[in-house]
């Protein structure tokens, strides 16, 4: 059952996405140009879709809406033989929904960075990670639909992710580790707009897996985490400094290399708190649950699913 706080949300990001609708249907094949066959567009308008068919499950709303400071995004999927892309929306229980499959070709793209910058707990806008390193920006800013180029280049970063915001605004910044193992920030506008890389810090090549969307420690602060080479997982609280966004790292724990795959789609399920999601190498599913605590942030895992050995989980 979707709690109040996600039903308020729930209007709030109807809202939005009706406006993109729109804006996408008015846009047509001119769309996010470059973009192969509409793709873009399609998965736009899929997740508006869904969102509006489930407004009228939500009843009837308080007069004031409250700040969601933990969203809840879709994990993207892209299919390894088929290319198309499987929209796992969440279920608000700890675990997703069956699949949306959209008929496009999703191979050229490297990732899909879904960003909640007006708070009300759902991905309004999106940053759009392509394999030849462009990147774009494309959803709702206030009532207005905005779609532009970011930038190139971006296929010298081997990771690319927004943990929420580093500094404190509103907006979710982004994070990219390059090929030489040094992480960089990237504040970011309203409309989509990203100030110039500052230098973070050097020797995450020791890392092959961050993740992280959300307070994962309690004290409002986006935190992510990251795994070694070796199976350790470490966890780098935020400062709320968005010059040296995170803390000196903390062990969480060691036997993660059963993983392959980290990512965080934030509050999966329902309570405030930003969870973590981890696919074996036979395919099946994990969440860790968030709990709040800096000394031991994730429960017990729980399985969720199985069979996802191939895909490209963005």
């Amino acid at each position: 059952m979707i709690n109040n706080r996600r039903r308020r949300a729930l209007r709030g990001a109807l809202v939005a996405t009706a406006v993109t609708v729109a804006a996408a249907t008015a846009a047509g094949t001119a769309f996010a140009a470059g973009a192969p066959d509409g793709a873009d567009r399609a998965r736009v308008e899929a997740a508006a879709a869904h969102q509006a068919a489930k407004a009228p499950k939500a009843g009837a709303f308080g007069s004031t809406d409250e700040v969601v400071n933990t969203p809840t995004f879709i994990m993207n999927a892209v299919n390894k033989k088929t290319n198309k892309l499987h929209m796992y929306f969440p279920n608000f229980q700890g675990g997703f929904e069956p699949a949306e499959v959209l008929d496009y070709d999703y191979s050229t793209f490297a990732d899909w960075i879904d960003v909640d910058n007006d708070l009300d707990g759902f991905g309004e806008a999106s940053y759009v990670l392509y394999k030849n390193g462009k990147l774009d920006f494309l959803g709702t800013v206030g009532e207005e639909y905005v779609e532009k180029n970011v930038g190139t280049g971006w296929h010298i970063y081997s990771t690319v992710l927004s943990p929420g915001s580093l500094g404190g605004a509103k907006e979710a910044d982004l994070i990219g580790v390059d090929k030489a193992g040094v992480l960089w920030s990237y504040l970011s506008y309203p409309d989509g707009r990203l100030t110039p890389r500052t230098k973070v810090g050097g020797g995450w090549q020791a890392y092959n897996q961050i993740a992280g969307q959300g307070d994962l420690t309690g004290d409002g602060k986006a935190d992510i985490v990251a795994k070694d080479t070796s199976g350790v997982l470490w966890l780098y609280k935020g400062t709320g400094n968005y010059k040296a966004p995170f803390a000196a790292r903390v062990k969480v724990g060691a036997g993660w290399n059963i993983y392959d795959r980290l990512l965080s789609v934030g509050d999966l399920d329902s309570d405030g708190k930003a969870d973590l999601i981890a696919r074996k190498t036979n395919g099946e599913l994990y969440r860790y649950s968030g709990t709040g605590s800096a000394a031991a942030p994730f429960a017990k895992p729980v399985k969720i699913g199985f069979g996802y050995q191939g895909f490209n989980l963005l």
